[in-house]
């Protein structure tokens, strides 16, 4: 599937899945925000959504934004499939750290094929999560629900357990993995300054920090 299409085209397709996933209104992705997320003129992105909209992968309406066909939803599906498998057999086989990941997997996931990541998600025992808890699409090219909510929903002093760490920078994984914040410790909300200010967590029982609103806003957790 993914031979059939450039790289560029591939990443518009996971760019404006993943915009679309995080929309709280029920409208189409602007090209506005599609700009921001490549940091190009819009110009240049209305010139592809063309291309795109001429191929079937997406619907374009004037004042409503893109949306994906069902056929560029199955693309950026399986090209997310591919960065997740490539991120968790880069840590778990090749000593990879969790902030050094994405960089590698966005070039991989252009070069590997279907049946070689349907592999290396086999070898890994089929693992439904990247190293990040960002859960994988399955083969059937479906992405499951996570009944999980962001840290900053959870109330002072109840436990809850990091699951998943959303969208964040390389420098940002570094800071939490050097605090001893990663996927499957505990975690206790101490205190939260008003307007948004930072939030006073319980690492594991071991130590106190000082997180973010920003940042927890991405720290899912589960009580």
């Amino acid at each position: 599937m993914s031979t059939q299409l450039s790289k560029a085209l591939e990443d518009y397709l996971k760019i404006i899945y993943k915009l679309e996933g995080s929309q709280s209104v029920d409208k189409g992705v602007q090209t506005s925000l599609i700009a921001e997320r490549l940091a190009i003129s819009q110009a240049s992105v209305s010139n592809m959504l063309k291309k795109l909209a001429e191929q079937g992968y997406i619907r374009y309406e004037r004042y409503y934004g893109v949306t994906l066909t069902e056929s560029g939803r199955k693309i950026a599906l399986n090209m997310i499939r591919k960065h997740r498998i490539l991120e968790q057999y880069l840590v778990e086989r090749l000593g990879y750290s969790w902030d050094e990941v994405d960089e590698e997997a966005e070039v991989l996931e252009h070069a590997i094929s279907d049946k070689l990541a349907n592999r290396m998600w086999s070898d890994l025992g089929e693992p439904s999560h990247d190293p990040h808890g960002s859960p994988i699409p399955g083969v059937d090219g479906e992405l499951q629900s996570d009944d999980w909510v962001p840290l900053t929903e959870i109330e002072l002093n109840h436990s809850c357990i990091v699951k998943r760490i959303k969208n964040r920078s390389p420098e940002e994984l570094r800071y939490l993995a050097n605090i001893g914040l990663t996927t499957g410790v505990e975690l206790q909300v101490k205190n939260a300054a008003p307007l948004n200010g930072p939030l006073l967590v319980d690492i594991d029982k071991k130590a106190l920090h000082a997180i973010d609103y920003r940042l927890a806003l991405a720290l899912m957790v589960s009580e």
